[in-house]
């Protein structure tokens, strides 16, 4: 009895290992794109005498800087940049009101195509660091007081929770200004000169006595769930300050320069309609028309002439959500002239749990974005034109939306 049980359990193993193997090959996890077509960052590069620069903004949880290293690598491949700076960049930012203040790390990379005609500038954003402190609160609960009484792997979600779940909750308190003063900064040191003028380990404020560089730029943004927030909102205020007739020189050139750029943001786990319960509406709202048609009422008040968001969400990422219709022009600052793809994506693989129905590591589905092919090839270089990707072509489906 104990060889047949045994031979019983090896065919058991044998056929679950088969069938998973079989769905892996298989691979068909979805990709649908739905909304305007889109470039990505390749035909901005291929712009003479034009840098190329891209923020990131992470999520919840703890990062340290240099977190995006794999995206970043895996996005300068795709664009087929093989020459990068010996150096990378680090500056401490800090508070223009409260100088001692720290406000996280701003990390800088420069990458070039091999004739070094083609400049590619990656800013990363580690902002983690306004809210460590406020999480100290939890650490009990991950010491081996408390996690040895639980199940290894509730242990290790229950730490999970423990290091994100507050960052939304300590982002709606006092903490909020204090991140969005580290977008601005970060920000604020996109828009200033080159990369031979950018200083490195240093603590120190942005000035913003220099936008010469921003009429010849190109700009980008990336972030990960709560990430998109803090995009979003740092736009809406620097929106509201330019809105209130900043007579400054800075805020004047700020102003006459973004009405005529398109800056996309490509938000991965996106969270936004999640994280707009329970806020107040911007202060101009439900006027897109007025502010975004050549014939609008409004169009010379804009702030930026396009913002792109460019939406990806794994249906079985819990925390992601895709953007309804009407939802940009109902809670998004109407000068922005937002307009939004969906990206449906599986990130995560999906597999059949032997009859007992599909199932997706949710785990795998928030925090896989960065790291799939599809993801780093549409932003690299965008949907329906002559730099599409073979692999968007083969393994994505695009519906475009019209009025």
């Amino acid at each position: 009895m104990a060889l047949v049980t045994t031979g019983c359990s090896s065919i058991g193993k044998g056929i679950t290992e088969a069938i998973l193997e079989k769905q892996d090959q298989e691979d068909t996890r979805v990709c649908e794109i739905k909304g305007d077509k889109f470039n990505g960052i390749k035909p901005q590069l291929e712009v003479p005498k034009r840098t190329m620069k891209v923020l990131m903004v992470h999520g919840v949880g703890n990062h340290l800087p240099g977190y995006s290293t794999q995206f970043m690598e895996k996005l300068t491949k795709e664009l087929d940049l093989t020459v990068t700076s010996k150096n990378v960049k680090n500056i401490q930012l800090a508070d223009t009101a409260v100088p001692e203040k720290p406000l996280g790390n701003l990390r800088i990379n420069r990458y070039l195509d091999a004739s070094q005609t083609q400049e590619l500038l990656f800013y990363e954003l580690t902002w983690s660091e306004i809210t460590a402190k406020e999480k100290e609160v939890l650490s009990y609960d991950n010491s081996g007081e408390q996690s040895f009484r639980r199940a290894e792997v509730n242990d290790l979600l229950k730490k999970f929770s423990n290091d994100t779940g507050p960052d939304p909750i300590i982002y709606l308190g006092e903490k909020r200004e204090d991140i969005l003063s580290a977008f601005a900064q970060s920000f604020c040191w996109m828009i200033q000169g080159d990369w031979n003028s950018l200083p490195d380990e240093v603590r120190q404020v942005c000035t913003t006595k220099n936008v010469t560089p921003f009429y010849n730029d190109s700009y980008a943004f990336v972030s990960h769930s709560l990430g998109s927030r803090i995009t979003i909102d740092g736009l809406q205020k620097i929106a509201a300050k330019l809105g209130n007739g900043e007579t400054a020189s800075y805020y004047t050139a700020l102003t006459n320069i973004l009405k005529n750029k398109e800056i996309p943001i490509y938000m991965m786990s996106n969270q936004l309609p999640m994280l707009q319960l329970g806020r107040s509406l911007p202060e101009v709202a439900n006027q897109s028309a007025a502010y975004c048609r050549a014939d609008g009422a409004k169009y010379a008040e804009r702030i930026m002439a396009k913002t792109s968001i460019i939406a990806f969400s794994d249906p079985n990422d819990l925390l992601s959500y895709a953007i309804p219709h009407d939802f940009a022009n109902k809670y998004l600052d109407s000068r922005l002239c937002v307009n939004v793809t969906n990206i449906n994506i599986n990130v995560a693989r999906v597999y059949d749990a032997f009859g007992l129905g599909k199932l997706a590591n949710p785990m795998d589905a928030h925090v896989g974005y960065d790291t799939d092919d599809r993801v780093i090839a549409l932003i690299a270089k965008g949907i329906d034109n002559p730099h599409t990707a073979e692999t968007v072509k083969q393994r994505c489906r695009w519906t475009q939306t019209i009025d």
